[in-house]
């Protein structure tokens, strides 16, 4: 083995160690956001590994909106940047073919425990905002675009209204993914009849469901909203296939 590989993979079990003592640090509480890294020398001694892997290893951190590196100051701990795990997520999940339809399981998972949540959680400022884009959604039905946007809000809405990091943390790693769902699939069923008077109702249904309190209720709204939206979807693909035969046989003659 050349000696360059040996460094290459020196180099990376190096950074793996840095990665590795990070991660058990945040996990244990002894580091919090705020909180410098001990000194780069210290560190490099206490990890084993050379002052340039370590300095590597720091800046990809940094890169990654976990640490904030100043100069002559030290290392300091960052709170992370959501919008970097949903790129990662993004760049991640889009390489995969058909990625799309395992995206929406990952959805329907977290919502249906999301308004379960919030249910119990939600206060008068989350219903008002669940509410309030119930309103845009109404009001853009005509549109594909502000409609697929007023639908995703509704249901970021719904997430948020659970008060649970985790949860929200999740939903919007993949939220790019699901935006450009809603707007594709408003885009394909515009034409679908009755589709906007379902928009309506299962929306305000769910809605209702929230100011409610009933979370069995309230996650069987939404599961009906995600079977029917399928069904509705369906219908779409075999209207535009049925049209392409006609137009098929159209120049054909």
């Amino acid at each position: 083995m050349s000696l360059a590989i040996l460094e290459a993979s020196d180099d990376l079990l190096g950074a793996e160690r840095v990665f590795a003592y990070f991660r058990e640090q945040l996990l244990s509480r002894k580091l919090k956001p705020g909180d410098k890294l001990m000194g780069e020398r210290e560190l490099s001694l206490s990890l084993g590994i050379s002052r340039p892997v370590l300095r590597e290893a720091l800046r990809s951190l940094a890169m990654l909106g976990f640490l904030d590196i100043r100069h002559g100051k030290g290392a300091f701990v960052r709170t992370a940047d959501i919008s970097v795990l949903a790129d990662f997520f993004t760049f991640c999940l889009a390489q995969q073919p058909d990625i799309l339809d395992d995206v929406m399981q990952a959805r329907i998972a977290i919502e249906c425990q999301a308004i379960r949540l919030a249910c119990e959680r939600a206060g008068d400022s989350d219903l008002s905002r669940i509410g309030g884009h119930l309103t845009e959604l109404m009001d853009t039905l005509h549109d594909p675009q502000a409609g697929g946007d007023a639908d995703f809000a509704f249901h970021l809405a719904i997430v948020e209204a659970a008060r649970s990091p985790a949860l929200l943390t999740l939903y919007q790693a993949i939220s790019d993914l699901l935006r450009r769902s809603h707007v594709e699939r408003r885009h394909l069923t515009v034409a679908v009849p009755g589709i906007r008077d379902y928009l309506v109702d299962a929306h305000r249904d769910v809605f209702l469901s929230i100011v409610d309190r009933n979370p069995d209720l309230a996650e069987t709204r939404l599961r009906e909203h995600f079977a029917i939206g399928d069904e509705f979807r369906r219908k779409s693909f075999i209207a535009a296939y049925a049209k392409a035969a006609v137009r098929r046989e159209d120049q054909k003659r």
